[in-house]
């Protein structure tokens, strides 16, 4: 009898498993399909995004220009709503909104990119482009109340940067970041370290005009 009852249980066994090795992946693979199609469907809106966005810097026409970014703002907003954990749309969303004049509502944009969870998924170039984005819009939104976050960005991006996440020069970097810097530190009254980040600005670019002024009035 228990030979039988053991016998039994050994059909039942490879019953199970020859269907959760025939079916179970299969559904698994369905599920893990339909969790990514939000992405997906929100990557083909990103891409339009950007093609509208270069389009719209390109132009010389300023009503095209204004008519482009605002569909890019439309597609950028419905990867949005697709895949909100995603900071891509927000930072294009941003860029479309600056473009159109809406500076505040652009760094808005950019601070929920650059909120977490979001930022963990920005690495290298992207990150130090965005931070260095938000110290721009933060200065031209308001200057004197904004000066000292933007210069923690600005500081933030040198350091991921140096930390071999940038790539290209200074480790991704550019002469614009050290500028933005420079002219910070100007704006705070800190002349060496002012001086310094203009300096690092003549070593990547020499023909820098911002750069070059700003060392000029440094004396």
């Amino acid at each position: 009898m228990m030979e039988m009852i053991v016998q039994f249980a050994i059909v039942v066994l490879a019953i199970a498993s020859f269907f959760a090795v025939r079916y179970l992946p299969k559904k698994l693979f369905t599920s893990r399909r339909t969790n990514h199609r939000p992405s997906n469907q929100s990557r083909r809106h990103l891409a339009q995004a950007t093609q509208l966005l270069a389009r719209a810097r390109s132009t010389s026409d300023r009503n095209k220009s204004e008519a482009l970014a605002k569909t890019a703002l439309t597609e950028a907003e419905t990867a949005l709503s697709l895949f909100p954990k995603d900071p891509a749309p927000y930072i294009l969303k941003s860029l479309a909104l600056d473009l159109l004049g809406h500076k505040r509502s652009a760094l808005r944009s950019l601070d929920l990119a650059l909120a977490s969870p979001r930022v963990r998924s920005i690495q290298g170039r992207e990150r130090v482009e965005a931070l260095v984005r938000r110290a721009e819009l933060k200065l031209a939104v308001n200057r004197k109340r904004r000066v000292d976050s933007a210069v923690a960005d600005l500081e933030e991006a040198v350091r991921v940067s140096e930390g071999g996440g940038g790539g290209g020069g200074c480790g991704g970097v550019d002469a614009r970041a050290f500028c933005v810097l420079g002219e910070c530190y100007e704006f705070k009254g800190m002349k060496e370290e002012a001086r310094r980040a203009f300096q690092e600005a003549l070593k990547m670019d020499p023909e820098c005009g911002v750069a070059r002024r700003g060392l000029d009035r440094l004396g």
